[in-house]
C-alpha cells in the first residue's frame, strides 16, 4: 500500500513538474500572475505576483491604430477612479491583429501618453493569439477559455488572481457589466 501510494505521488510530482513554468501555481501566486513581465519601452521587469497580487486586475491587450483606441481614454478613466480602491489596469501592446500596432515600444509609449494621457502600466509588446500566445495570455486564455480574437480584449482577475470574466473588444471599459463586476469586487 505504501508503494502504491509512493508511486501515485510520484507520478503526480512528476507530471506537475512537466508544467509550463507559467502554468505552475505555487503556494503563494496563482497561476495567472505568475509572470515576470517587461515594462513597455524598459528593461525593468516586473513580477505580476509581487506587484498585484491583492489588487482588482484588468489586463487588456492594445493597439494603436485600431477602431478602438479610443478605449485608452476609458480604461484611464476606470483606472483613475478606482485605483485607490484597488485596481489596476495592465496594457499590453499587441500587433497579432491586422498589424495594428507596428511601431517600436519608444512610439506605443509616447503615443499612449502624449494621446491619451496613459498611467497605467503598461508592458512590453506581447503575443496574444492561440497559436503563439506569450506565457501569460496561454494561462489566461487556457483557463478562462477565451483567447483574444482581436485587440483590446479584457480579463477581470479578483484579489486572489482568479478570473472573473473575459470581455470582447466591443465591450467598452465603463460598461455596466464591467463596472458592477468591478464594484462587486471593490466594495
Amino acid at each position: 500500500m505504501i508503494k502504491y501510494i509512493s508511486m501515485i505521488s510520484l507520478l503526480l510530482w512528476s507530471g506537475f513538474q512537466s508544467l509550463p513554468a507559467s502554468a505552475k501555481e505555487t503556494s503563494n501566486c496563482p497561476a495567472t500572475l505568475n509572470h515576470e513581465v517587461r515594462l513597455l519601452n524598459s528593461n525593468k521587469l516586473i513580477k505580476l505576483c509581487d506587484e498585484y497580487k491583492g489588487k482588482v486586475i484588468l489586463i487588456v491587450n492594445t493597439a494603436s491604430k485600431c477602431a478602438f483606441t479610443d478605449q485608452y481614454a476609458g480604461l484611464e478613466k476606470l483606472y483613475e477612479k478606482y485605483k485607490s480602491h484597488g485596481l489596476v489596469v495592465l496594457g499590453f501592446p499587441s500587433n497579432n491583429f491586422g498589424n495594428q500596432e507596428p511601431g517600436s515600444e519608444a512610439k506605443v509609449k509616447s503615443f499612449c501618453r502624449l494621446t491619451y494621457g496613459v498611467q497605467f502600466p503598461m508592458f512590453a509588446k506581447s503575443n496574444v493569439q492561440k497559436h503563439n500566445a506569450d506565457p501569460l495570455y496561454k494561462v489566461l486564455g487556457e483557463l478562462s477559455g477565451d483567447f483574444p480574437s482581436w485587440n483590446f480584449h479584457k480579463y477581470l482577475l479578483d484579489q486572489k488572481g482568479n478570473i472573473v470574466a473575459s470581455y470582447s473588444s466591443y465591450t467598452k471599459p465603463f460598461d455596466k457589466k464591467v463596472i458592477n463586476q468591478i464594484e462587486g469586487l471593490l466594495y
